[in-house]
């Protein structure tokens, strides 16, 4: 265990995460900040086509772009957009959450740039398109070696954070709120994940294009009505992030306080972890969309950067703040006796914060969530991870014993203790992205230019368009 925070600690602090944050600079600079003002046009393609009904029609090609988005984020939306962004305020302060925002900002076009070579270098499979970072690495690149370094490391997720941890923290919760036996749940967990997987990729976006907003709009619906009842503590809240951002001590009165590193570190990690841009896995989901031009599928990386990161995690993190339920004197005199509970945060935290209007509706609903974006989560890393297998392997070999694997693994997760597979989640994640960064770099002019093609072809108009410098 110790072993693997230590190398989990030498992978992402701090120099990954600067990686990410300098990728997604460079890729926006590039484009003269594409993500900003284009917004129009990202959100025409991505939620007007949403809107329009004619857009919506079954793929026979593989995934409609809606059900890749959807398939992304059912992934990205986990238990870490509840319990991971309430224990970033504890850990890192409000700042926490202005550094959030930040990474995901320049995650946009990372997760933009990512989407669009992910389209363009993928394959024609059994059931439609199939593609992914691995695609990319070995077709574009001509590098083997970086497309077996990620589908290894991808696989391994799939089974450690993309399963286990996600099996145990849905089994957890209906333990705690209704008192319903563990194993009996990741059995009954892992006989549904199972029937969704044998629909393969095409019954996974299918579900997930029914589950993800449906768990979406409830999360933030019931964040709204929290917000609104606590409309005047929102300046307060948004000038706490920003003071806390630069000057952690000062938005503390002096005196012990949060340090600036803090804030960066847990909230860049918390923005990269609920997005994925630059980790290359959700590329996996996008690159199956039924789309023939591969700027338009960057759209959608942006807008689902947007939805996972901004909507959600911001939500979360303003109700945490202007309910008062979190106390920094409180959690900095946890910190620093070593007194931490399980109650202070995480989603017990968020929890609670919504209960402060809901009432006790507002830890079920919470819990709610939880279990939609737990069960999500799982469907589409298992997706990733048979997708990673084939490529280590080749065509469908072992696919049945993977999707065995994937769903004993489910009720084993609900009962077992999972602190170590968080570690060695994290360290997945780093090793997944690693190679991803390299290669999006290095392709990077390739994909800046189909995004510069693409816009110029839309009916944007002409003053929109936007033209990349050199």
């Amino acid at each position: 265990m110790a072993f693997l925070e230590r190398l989990g600690n030498f992978i992402w602090n701090p120099w990954l995460l600067g990686c990410f944050l300098l990728v997604g600079l460079y890729f926006s600079v590039r484009t003269g900040f594409f993500q900003i003002f284009s917004c129009p046009l990202w959100l025409k393609t991505t939620l007007g086509s949403i809107l329009r009904p004619r857009r919506r029609e079954k793929s026979k090609k593989g995934l409609t772009q809606l059900q890749a988005m959807a398939t992304a984020l059912a992934s990205t939306i986990g238990t870490g957009s509840i319990a991971g962004v309430a224990a970033a305020i504890f850990y890192g302060g409000p700042g926490a959450v202005f550094w959030m925002w930040i990474s995901a900002l320049l995650g946009m076009m990372t997760g933009c740039v990512e989407k669009i070579l992910a389209v363009r270098y993928r394959e024609r499979g059994e059931n439609g398109w199939q593609g992914g970072p691995m695609c990319y690495m070995e077709r574009g690149l001509g590098s083997r070696f970086l497309a077996v370094w990620f589908s290894a490391s991808c696989l391994a997720a799939s089974l450690g954070g993309g399963n286990l941890v996600q099996a145990n923290s849905i089994a957890a919760a209906l333990e705690a709120s209704l008192g319903w036996n563990r194993l009996a749940v990741g059995v009954v967990l892992a006989l549904l994940t199972g029937a969704v997987m044998l629909g393969g990729v095409g019954r996974i976006g299918r579900v997930s294009e029914g589950l993800v907003p449906c768990m979406a709009l409830l999360f933030l619906g019931g964040g709204a009505v929290v917000l609104a009842v606590n409309a005047r503590a929102l300046p307060e809240a948004l000038g706490a992030i920003v003071e806390g951002a630069f000057c952690p001590q000062a938005a503390l009165g002096g005196g012990m306080g949060y340090t600036v590193s803090a804030a960066m570190r847990y909230g860049v990690a918390r923005g990269v972890f609920t997005n994925e841009a630059g980790m290359g896995s959700s590329a996996i989901a996008h690159a199956a969309a039924d789309v023939r031009e591969p700027g338009e599928q960057g759209m959608w990386g942006i807008f689902e950067v947007f939805v996972s990161t901004v909507l959600v995690c911001g939500v979360s993190a303003l109700v945490i703040l202007t309910t008062g339920v979190y106390q920094p004197e409180t959690a900095l005199a946890a910190i620093q006796e070593g007194a931490v509970t399980s109650e202070m945060l995480g989603a017990p935290l968020s929890a609670a914060a919504f209960s402060t209007v809901l009432g006790p509706a507002g830890e079920a609903l919470v819990t709610a969530c939880l279990l939609l974006f737990a069960f999500t989560s799982l469907l589409g890393w298992s997706y990733f991870g048979e997708r990673s297998l084939s490529c280590l392997l080749g065509g469908r070999r072992l696919q049945g014993v993977y999707r065995g694997v994937f769903v004993a693994a489910i009720a084993a997760g609900s009962v077992i203790d999972v602190s170590a597979v968080w570690q060695l989640a994290d360290i997945c994640n780093g090793l997944m992205a690693l190679p991803n960064l390299c290669a999006l770099l290095l392709l990077a002019p390739e994909g800046l230019e189909l995004l510069e093609e693409w816009a110029a072809r839309t009916s944007a108009p002409a003053v929109n368009r936007p033209k990349f410098p050199d």
